[in-house]
């Protein structure tokens, strides 16, 4: 499992570039007034839904400013009826707690069960992003994130909303 040092660590073994903020831990968007962060508009939440058999999960990173209607999502992805994912399947699959979801976590998963949806809003900028825990934030170029993640052997799906 990658924890914030193993992931500083991947992201050197890649060559990739990255800058980090340390900050008081933030476990919801809600948190984020209370930390000063040097780009702000390039944030990022994440959201782990399943579908109601819990046989299809999908990782949603979107920039914190937008909100994500499910509903939606669903249908413009002609997906089954979905939820968000219990505290039990984000460590049995993505090994991770709430409050320190990242896309980083999907390096934990082994077996790829977990669809990767990410912003198109980052796909030539910045993504600012917790490396496993949420009292630091990661700032990468969101095509070197997707390029990470691919490699990995996730499937990863820009989305524009």
């Amino acid at each position: 499992m990658l924890d914030k040092q193993g992931v500083y660590d991947c992201l050197r073994d890649h060559h990739i570039d990255f800058e980090i903020t340390d900050h008081a831990p933030l476990f919801s968007m809600d948190d984020k007034p209370n930390v000063e962060l040097p780009y702000p508009e390039w944030d990022a939440k994440n959201l782990f839904i399943r579908d109601h058999k819990r046989e299809h999960y999908y990782l949603i990173t979107v920039r914190g400013s937008k909100r994500v209607d499910l509903k939606q999502f669903r249908k413009d992805h002609k997906l089954k009826k979905i939820s968000f994912g219990s505290e039990e399947e984000l460590w049995d699959i993505l090994k991770i707690k709430p409050g320190h979801v990242s896309p980083f976590c999907l390096l934990h998963d082994e077996d790829r069960k977990v669809h990767y949806y990410i912003d198109a809003d980052y796909k030539d900028n910045l993504i600012g992003i917790h490396p496993n825990q949420n009292d630091a934030t990661v700032w990468l170029q969101g095509k070197d994130l997707v390029k990470l993640i691919e490699e990995h052997g996730t499937i990863v799906e820009y989305i524009t909303l």
